[in-house]
């Protein structure tokens, strides 16, 4: 046991070589990666995040903030197992450890979702794995001693093993609606041929099937809503209509979207379904925060068209309007807009916070859509921002970033790649740092550094204190009674990125250690 641990703690420190490669954006680059707008606060490799398992990938990734302490954890789905990492400090994140994939099996698609201080689990083409249950809190204990979390501490439901119930093994995804607590297994092949399947959760320990429903087809993703939208057919308090659970498919190679009331899980009722020009994959969508369009991608159009990145808008104002293309198969009316991306990476997986859309833009990386602009007549423009994990090439091959978890009260954005393992990227100049005057009576040199800066004096004034802060605010460095015209910075052991030199108590300059 004490082997195990001190094994885990020396672990843990060797890894702040490999993920503390905080770097800002500028001039379009943050170190090697191309990125506008956004900057590189750590990275932790695949390597570091999965088992020698398979050919180890990335997938997935989800996050869930500890109410308890308000500390922020991100969920890293890889081809063969989970990873847990603490990112409440960006710069220096910690792997926790991981779940190990439930069969022996490994999957190129694995999928988390977090309800009630728990994580939910599912993988796909991989047999009899079901869905992997574990409870978050256990990450309150700090690094695992043989970074494997197992045995008790994780639950695997299959079903719940009654004569004729459903034998859940490999599911493409999971979807939770957190307001109801209920689960939706989706891409199910062999348990239901790949519809929703609902799972009640509001007891993690203890999961049930409510149901599922077949006749929409296979659903490759899904969002679902307790509605708040503008159709007063699902939302009109002052008729008492109020709490009705929406679900939108993303139905794959069935080539479809779908829309269902599924509040009664015994009573599914369909609303719609529609297909729209230059299908290939109906891929993954998300509502906006109002619930009036649907932004939508298509995950193979890029290879079957060559058109570039393509992002499709629906106008959902009434849920069961009239989706089909016109008669020259070319028009849908709520088909309000579509945007086209400036690589011709593929699309993957998209979310919205606020007025704000992240694309998980597979070798064109994170791209960042206004929202408003996205839905106006000239999009264009609606690009603010990107972080290109995958800096060899913008083609429509399936390397680069797999998805995006947008959802931190802090502003960190983590970013799962395929081959690169996890990202942690924040946007330009939002950092909590002290407020600083900005000074030219000192210098610094050299400035950047890759080892020690000396600070000096430009006029008569001594420096008397000198602090160094890092780029979260954090003060790494503080020393009084200088009393001198210059001044050795002993940061000849600090990890790369930017530093904030705080002087006699009231001005700043700015350090870059590479």
């Amino acid at each position: 046991m004490f082997k195990n641990y001190f094994l885990a703690v020396l672990l843990s420190f060797s890894f702040l070589n490999v993920t503390n490669a905080q770097t800002p954006c500028e001039s379009g680059m943050a170190g090697i990666y191309p990125c506008n707008d956004y900057d590189l606060m750590s990275r932790i490799p695949i390597s570091t995040l999965a088992t020698s398992l398979g050919n180890p990938e990335g997938s997935d990734v989800w996050g869930w903030t500890d109410s308890l302490d308000g500390k922020e954890y991100a969920i890293i789905g890889t081809t063969n197992s989970t990873a847990f990492v603490d990112v409440t400090n960006p710069v220096n994140p910690i792997f926790l450890g991981r779940i190990e994939t439930a069969n022996g099996n490994t999957s190129f698609w694995r999928d988390v979702k977090v309800y009630n201080n728990h994580a939910f689990i599912v993988a796909d083409i991989i047999g009899n794995h079901g869905m992997q249950v574990f409870d978050l809190t256990i990450l309150r204990n700090g690094v695992d001693p043989d970074l494997t979390f197992d045995g008790n501490q994780v639950l695997r439901y299959q079903g719940d093993g009654g004569p004729g119930d459903l034998v859940i093994g490999s599911c493409h995804n999971i979807v939770i609606n957190e307001s109801e607590g209920v689960a939706y297994l989706v891409g199910c092949n062999s348990a239901n041929g790949g519809g929703p399947i609902f799972v009640d959760i509001t007891n993690p320990a203890n999961p049930t099937v409510l149901g599922d429903y077949t006749l929409g087809g296979y659903s490759h993703d899904a969002q679902v809503v307790t509605y708040t939208g503008p159709d007063t057919d699902y939302y009109d308090p002052a008729n008492g209509i109020t709490n009705r659970q929406i679900y939108i498919g993303s139905n794959g190679n069935s080539d479809k979207v779908v829309i269902l009331d599924v509040t009664d899980k015994s009573n599914v009722v369909p609303i719609n379904a529609f297909d729209y020009p230059q299908i290939s994959y109906a891929h993954q969508g998300w509502f906006t925060e109002d619930q009036r369009y649907f932004i939508l991608g298509d995950e193979v159009d890029e290879q079957s068209f060559g058109n570039n990145s393509r992002t499709l808008i629906f106008d959902f104002q009434d849920l069961n309007a009239d989706f089909d293309l016109d008669v020259n198969m070319d028009q849908i009316p709520d088909l309000i807009n579509i945007y086209s991306g400036p690589t011709a990476a593929i699309d993957h997986n998209g979310y919205v916070k606020n007025n704000t859309f992240y694309l998980a833009n597979y070798r064109a990386g994170m791209r960042v859509l206004d929202v408003p602009t996205l839905i106006s007549a000239n999009n264009s423009s609606s690009e603010i921002g990107f972080f290109d994990t995958f800096p060899s090439s913008n083609g429509a091959s399936f390397n680069g970033a797999w998805s995006i978890y947008p959802y931190f009260s802090s502003g960190n954005i983590i970013i799962s790649d395929i081959e690169r393992g996890m990202f942690i990227v924040r946007k330009s100049g939002t950092l909590n740092t002290i407020e600083f005057t900005q000074s030219s009576s000192f210098s610094l040199s050299p400035n950047p550094t890759t080892s020690i800066s000396t600070l000096k004096s430009n006029n008569d004034n001594s420096i008397i204190t000198v602090e160094i802060y890092n780029i979260i605010g954090q003060r790494v460095f503080n020393k009084g009674n200088i009393n001198k015209q210059e001044f050795v910075l002993p940061t000849k052991d600090y990890n790369s990125g930017v530093y904030l030199v705080k002087i006699n108590n009231s001005l700043t300059k700015k350090l870059v250690i590479k």
